[in-house]
């Protein structure tokens, strides 16, 4: 069985992966500002409340790997934060703000990890359509899809840096899911994939694609957004 971490827990793809793991017996990390009572309760699944936009948070994961994990097989950067907004209007600070969880969250957790990582360890981002260079983009989305692309060239790095060591980097870039999140951004649109269908590709990939891939992006979408 294998420790995980998974951020953006408490709802959508996060929620959903966290429980298909736990339900296969691995020990599962759920990390997100809220926790659902579901997870709370399951016996596998161990919930800490943390703001991934605030560095000094991030030391609660770190003790809970200390105190009681040692290692960490697999890191899902699941959690995002999106701003539907017009450049010209969005202030530096929303900007940064979108930076702060979907980059430097990103970044931070991993770093604090590293430790913990081991040969065969598999660290996946999930990213978006709108962050790969060419495809289509969307107006008001300037703040989310800029980021999505960043995390996308520092895994490509992070895969280079560390395959001496056996650890794996790679992306899944989604496109259109039914989520809370995509309905912020499409209001009214309807995606032909589940959360929980999403989930299940994500978690075969996390648990077997580092065989095959290392330093890739994989795009994972059937239509547009």
């Amino acid at each position: 069985m294998k420790n995980i971490i998974i951020t953006g827990t408490s709802r959508g793809i996060g929620y959903e992966l966290a429980l298909q793991f736990a339900k296969a017996g691995h020990n599962v990390l759920a990390i997100s500002r809220k926790q659902p009572q579901v997870l709370l309760e399951n016996e596998k699944i161990t919930c800490l409340s943390v703001d991934l936009s605030v560095e000094a948070e991030l030391e609660k994961v770190k003790q809970f790997i200390v105190t009681s994990w040692k290692t960490v097989d697999i890191i899902i950067h699941n959690a995002g934060s999106l701003l539907l907004k017009p450049f010209a209007e969005i202030e530096a600070q929303e900007f940064e703000n979108i930076y702060k969880v979907n980059v430097f969250g990103v970044a931070n957790l991993t770093r604090i990890c590293l430790p913990y990582l081991q040969k065969g360890s598999h660290v996946v981002t999930i990213s978006s359509m709108g962050g790969i260079q060419g495809s289509m983009k969307f107006a008001g989305l300037a703040a989310y899809s800029s980021s999505k692309g960043a995390v996308i060239t520092l895994s490509e790095l992070l895969a280079e840096e560390y395959k001496e060591n056996g650890i794996s980097f790679n992306v899944l870039a989604l496109g259109a899911v039914q989520t809370e999140m995509l309905q912020e951004a499409f209001p009214g649109y309807e995606a032909p994939v589940s959360a929980t269908e999403m989930a299940d590709y994500i978690y075969n990939f996390a648990l077997t694609g580092n065989k095959y891939y290392n330093g890739k992006v994989l795009q994972v979408s059937s239509t547009t957004p």
